[in-house]
């Protein structure tokens, strides 16, 4: 009897084990099938590249931010904004990141921005593709699309190119430093200096036959009219300029780009090659009052970066 009794407390105690064992089983189980891999969190999200260009084209909405307005690349680096806001020093500037603008916060899929100039900004941050983002705003109901690039791999040629009516912007006058010895006479020649105006409704440059040497401040611009920046078919480095002139008509231009503060204009019509060289470099955005760097006016903020001038509408003399 009493072995009896010990088979059966083994067996009672076996069965009791495996309940038990498979009950922890079962508990495990279920905790493993719960668990979820952590995603990517929104600081590892805006420090995947090096670089976000601003798809200023894909905006959605009516309003504006003007520090993602005015930008080209914007980079986030360890609380630090950095941009590109100059077509002048593009890829040189900073390493190839720009400037200094302010400093982020990053938490739950939320980017807040204290920008140096324009203030303090917030974003729900939406991750569209593998290098596309999204920072919408909602204080004003617009989105604003960042493609992302790492240094190395990013084209800051094509920027460079694609833009070159900004480029023309960046300095306050370009002034005539070199007149070809051959070419045909014509109305052109007298001009010394030109300035391309950044802001409105029309793409304006002014003209000025002063001499060479004066400055800038001193300029008396004598005609105002619009131009237009165009592309070569075939040749991505070189682009047409337009300036209307209408006491004589539209002249037109081969602009190519020597440096960064230097450009060639073939006029074809009278195989005269002019160079101007910049005067009064326009930084956008400087970061701080202590900083010797120039900001632009607030009224030439850019906004429709796709807005090309390449038929100029008749102007008058100002």
């Amino acid at each position: 009897m009493k072995t009896i009794k010990i088979l059966f407390s083994v067996a009672l105690f076996a069965t009791l084990f495996t309940s038990c064992y498979s009950e922890v089983i079962v508990e495990e189980r279920v905790i493993v099938d719960d668990f979820e891999e952590p995603g990517i969190s929104i600081n590892q999200l805006l420090g995947a590249y090096e670089l976000w260009y601003v798809d200023i084209n894909a905006t959605k909405g009516y309003g504006t931010t003007p520090f993602l307005q005015k930008a080209f690349t914007i980079s986030f680096r360890n609380g630090i904004v950095y941009a590109n806001n100059n077509i002048v020093g593009l890829g040189d500037s900073g390493n190839g990141f720009g400037i200094d603008v302010g400093e982020y916060d990053a938490y739950e899929m939320i980017l807040d921005v204290n920008h140096d100039i324009d203030g303090f900004e917030t974003f729900d941050v939406y991750e569209i593709d593998n290098n596309t983002i999204e920072l919408y705003n909602p204080n004003n109901d617009t989105s604003y699309f960042l493609d992302g690039y790492q240094r190395n791999n990013f084209d800051y040629d094509f920027v460079f190119y694609d833009n070159i009516h900004y480029f023309l912007q960046e300095y306050e006058a370009w002034e005539k430093i070199f007149t070809s010895n051959y070419g045909a006479l014509n109305e052109f020649d007298n001009e010394n200096y030109l300035q391309f105006l950044a802001g409105g409704t029309d793409i304006e440059f002014r003209s000025s036959q002063d001499e060479p040497g004066t400055a800038v401040s001193n300029l008396i611009w004598d005609y105002t009219g619009v131009y237009g920046v165009g592309d070569v078919a075939g040749d991505f480095y070189l682009k047409t300029l337009t300036l209307d002139y209408d006491s004589w008509g539209n002249e037109h231009f081969e602009l190519s780009v020597i440096n960064d503060g230097k450009i060639e204009l073939f006029h074809p019509a009278s195989e005269t090659v002019y160079e101007f060289e910049g005067r009064g470099y326009i930084q956008y955005l400087k970061t701080s009052e202590k900083k010797e760097t120039r900001s632009a006016p607030k009224n030439e903020m850019r906004k429709h970066r796709k807005d090309k001038v390449d038929n100029p509408r008749e102007s008058k003399r100002g």
